[in-house]
């Protein structure tokens, strides 16, 4: 028996491949399916089954393409309705892999049909279970994402009883396989660990302590923040089927001279620019969004870009079909191309650039006191703000700016120092503010991390200069 766990950091998705003898299972594939086919054939088995704990929001699943090119069956929960050939599984239904037995345990709450599946190893025994957005560790999967008309509370409510019933009474040795680890959207506050124990969880996970079902039920759905834009539509495509991913490569990998790249972007293509964020302030195709392959990529793609909006590519060179994968795993995939020679060859050719300044904390200090046009555009997420900001800022969380009414409260008379906690996302802020044209920009460094250290710039808590 191997059981190996596939994780991508970006999305905090984790994804399983199990093997037995000649047969192998896949669990919450990712849309690229070729690793899950080379890992097959590497370890010269087949793979009989993909199990899918739900209908994914945060990403778009690998099942049917995986299906099509393996043969294999997929596997949902009960309750399921997909728009494609799949197996509804009963609650209890057993399915074989080589010596191991894996068993369908159906928990809604975080979806209707979401599911669990425990796994019984060689001996007949259960080894470990593989909960999607059930059970994370230190945490459980939100209910307020893709369950038709009903309320959080209301599922929230069903989940009280699939925890109770059904997590609760299994063995602590369990090992504990979820779907998402640190960072997800899919949770509140996940740990930072990607795998744990049924008894570990039993100790320290907040919603499996002894609470009654009105406690549970306010805990689980207080502080959730807005999704991602993008969930519901991913759910919707993970339900419905999509695109072939090779026809996605073969439209998105085709190389543009200039003049094709400029006749795309004239068109109303979007020019998305996804080298290191430090790289990207020095230099630029003007209007170009910078979202840096080296961050939370998927999510902030998915988040800023609308599903079906025409794109052209400005890569690092070699990356170009990293970076198509890697948009259509959140179902990105009206790829019309990529500058071929990348920015090096736009800059060498005389064509205009632009860039972003940057600047340390330290000067940012300096002319906080004396500046009267100076604002400070605080990009990072409300919690984050109200638990502490430099005195003054607004509080613009990047995906609100793409909203122009949001943007048209700036005033471009104004010297704008935009910074996030870290330094990612400023840079994909002050890109997006730098496209509805205004200049005159700082990106201060290190974000929120550095200005904080500093004694000289006023440190306050609240939410005041928020904006909706």
């Amino acid at each position: 028996m191997e059981i190996k766990q596939l994780y991508t950091s970006c999305l905090s998705e984790a994804a399983y491949f199990i093997y037995s003898n000649n047969e192998a299972a896949v669990i919450d594939p990712l849309r690229d399916v070729d690793t899950y086919i080379k890992m097959a054939e590497d370890n010269k088995v087949k793979i009989k089954y993909i199990f899918e704990t739900h209908f994914h929001a945060d990403f778009v699943s690998g099942h049917i393409e995986l299906a099509q090119k393996t043969g294999a069956i997929i596997i949902y929960g009960p309750s399921a309705d997909p728009h494609f050939k799949a197996h509804i599984a009963k609650d209890g239904e057993e399915f074989k892999v080589g010596d191991l037995k894996i068993k369908t345990i159906h928990t809604p709450g975080h979806t209707l049909e979401s599911t669990c599946f425990l796994l019984h190893n060689e001996q007949d025994e259960p080894y470990c279970i593989f909960t999607g957005d059930t059970l994370f560790v230190g945490d459980v999967g939100r209910p307020d994402l893709f369950s038709g008309n009903l309320t959080k509370e209301e599922l929230a409510s069903i989940m009280y009883d699939s925890l109770q019933q059904k997590i609760k009474p299994l063995a602590d040795s369990i090992i504990l396989y979820p779907a998402h680890g640190p960072g997800s959207s899919c949770g509140k506050n996940l740990g930072p660990e990607t795998f744990s124990t049924i008894g570990v969880q039993k100790a320290t996970n907040y919603a499996l302590q002894d609470m009654s079902r009105e406690a549970f039920i306010k805990v689980v759905c207080t502080g959730l923040v807005a999704p991602p834009a993008y969930f519901p539509l991913n759910a919707k495509i993970n339900k419905d089927g999509y695109e072939n991913l090779d026809s996605i490569y073969e439209k998105g990998l085709l190389p543009l001279t200039i003049k094709e790249f400029k006749n795309k972007a004239d068109a109303g293509a979007w020019i998305i620019d996804t080298r290191a964020a430090t790289v990207f302030t020095h230099g630029f195709v003007p209007d170009a969004i910078s979202i840096g392959l080296d961050g939370r990529f998927a999510e902030w793609a998915g988040t800023i870009i609308p599903l079906k909006q025409a794109l052209i590519l400005v890569t690092e060179l070699g990356k170009e079909k990293e970076t198509i994968t890697r948009l259509a795993r959140v179902g990105i995939d009206n790829i019309q191309g990529y500058l071929d020679g990348g920015f090096e060859l736009w800059k060498n050719s005389g064509e205009k650039i632009d860039l972003i300044i940057d600047i340390e904390p330290d000067e940012l200090a300096m002319d906080l006191p004396f500046d009267d046009h100076l604002e400070v555009l605080d990009v990072r997420k409300e919690g984050e703000f109200e638990a502490g900001h430099i005195k003054g800022a607004i509080n613009m969380p990047v995906q609100t700016l793409m909203d122009p009414l949001n943007i048209a409260m700036l005033d471009e008379n104004d010297n704008i120092y935009i910074h996030c906690a870290g330094g990612y996302r400023s840079v994909i802020a002050a890109s997006i503010i730098k496209k509805h044209g205004f200049h005159n920009l700082r990106n201060v460094l290190g974000g929120f991390a550095q200005i904080k250290t500093l004694k000289n710039i006023p440190i306050v808590s609240g939410v005041k200069n928020k904006v909706e």
